[in-house]
């Protein structure tokens, strides 16, 4: 007998988050998210798999700068001088998901998704992740900045949550930036 397809998330979104939790869960890791741009999209597909609460501890839907300082503990300061779309805030709302959900590992992502909101130096499809392990030197900063491009507000939508979803994996790098 087959499994049934009962979401309403694309097969590869479902996918990648079925080996995140698989593989997470062979390793006895907790993961948390906190996520801007994709609104609860790596949550969603997380959760669409069966048992994925043993896992899954924490998720953080932080779209406005509001939320990023209230829930997550990032500075008003650190969101005026670098913007929200930033390695320093996306490292920072690493580390608040981390600290306030008591996961082993934790990965945050904001970006710009579209179609507006864009500058020449964050352009529409600009997205930045940050990781944090627990027990890590909170000094080594471990983000990254892609550019999608403007693949329209689903796609970059869509792209961002593939990524954090590889992010999630054992083992899984990013770029370090100092």
């Amino acid at each position: 007998m087959t499994e049934r397809q009962d979401t309403l998330l694309p097969a590869e979104l479902v996918e990648a988050a079925r080996r995140v939790i698989e593989a997470n869960r062979a390793e006895g890791r907790k993961i948390a998210v906190a996520e801007s741009c994709t609104g609860g999209l790596v949550a969603a597909a997380l959760t669409e798999i069966p048992g994925s609460s043993d896992v899954l501890g924490s998720s953080f839907v932080t779209y406005s700068n509001e939320a990023k300082i209230s829930l997550l503990g990032v500075s008003v300061e650190m969101i005026e001088t670098f913007g929200a779309v930033s390695i320093a805030v996306a490292w920072a709302m690493a580390r608040g998901a981390l600290e306030k959900s008591g996961a082993d590992l934790a990965v945050a992502i904001t970006g710009v998704a579209g179609p507006g909101g864009g500058s020449e130096k964050k352009p529409v499809g600009t997205v930045v992740f940050g990781r944090a392990h627990k027990g890590a030197d909170p000094e080594d900063i471990i983000a990254d900045k892609r550019h999608f491009g403007d693949l329209g507000r689903g796609g970059v939508r869509l792209q961002a949550a593939l990524c954090a979803l590889e992010l999630l994996m054992p083992g899984a790098t990013l770029a370090e930036e100092p």
